[in-house]
């Protein structure tokens, strides 16, 4: 397929998303999942135009996709000129925020120690709702099993899989949390650890015994 073929085989399908999006859109009328959809046609038009095709094509879209994601497309050094410190007034350490990818914070201890933590590396799944959503608990834990290092490279997030259930009331959403594994590099690394955050421990996450979560499962509140 010639680039003008690919052009139109572009345009029929944005086309006909947007008539399934909205049948009933009326010429010149603003319609927002439409308006996405001509978005990506430009763009898609933008690259044609530029003669990519095979090859190039991929390589393209790939640097896109990584812009779009907000990924740098080149190693993330740990440079003074990167960073900007921010205050989350914890005591004991100092904050940055990267310049190079918004997500990514480092944290400088007292003592030397620097840690550094990616907001989007991962996210939380629930196995029980099918549900997505960021977690600082997950973070924490994957955070410790896999340090971040520098050159960082930040890629596709990974997947842990989780259970979440209320076991007084008074605790709130939930107080019992599951974390089963990651799925990483088409990798699954099984965590299997568990956590309880009871009204009169400061709201913090205290790791259990799977028996202790077992018995705190079957009284779980539905």
């Amino acid at each position: 397929m010639g680039i003008m073929g690919m052009i139109d085989w572009a345009k029929k399908e944005v086309e006909l998303a947007c008539k399934r999006e909205n049948p009933n859109r009326k010429d010149g009328e603003f319609d927002y999942g439409c308006a996405c959809y001509e978005s990506a046609l430009k763009a898609y038009k933008s690259i044609c135009d530029d003669n990519h095709s095979g090859m190039s094509f991929g390589f393209t879209r790939n640097i896109l996709i990584r812009l779009m994601d907000g990924n740098p497309l080149t190693p993330i050094e740990d440079t003074e000129d990167i960073w900007n410190e921010v205050d989350f007034g914890s005591e004991g350490r100092k904050s940055y925020q990267c310049k190079r990818k918004s997500a990514l914070f480092k944290d400088v201890f007292e003592d030397g120690t620097v840690k550094y933590s990616d907001i989007d590396r991962c996210y939380a799944y629930n196995i029980e709702t099918g549900c997505s959503y960021s977690s600082g608990l997950v973070r924490s834990i994957v955070d410790e099993m896999f340090p971040i290092a520098m050159p960082y490279v930040p890629e596709k997030p990974w997947k842990v899989s989780c259970m979440d259930f209320l076991t007084h009331k008074e605790n709130g959403d939930f107080d019992t949390y599951a974390i089963f594994s990651i799925e990483k590099d088409n990798e699954i690394v099984n965590i299997c650890r568990y956590f309880k955050c009871d009204e009169g421990i400061d709201n913090d996450w205290v790791e259990i015994s799977v028996s202790e979560f077992e018995k705190r499962k079957s009284n779980r509140i539905k």
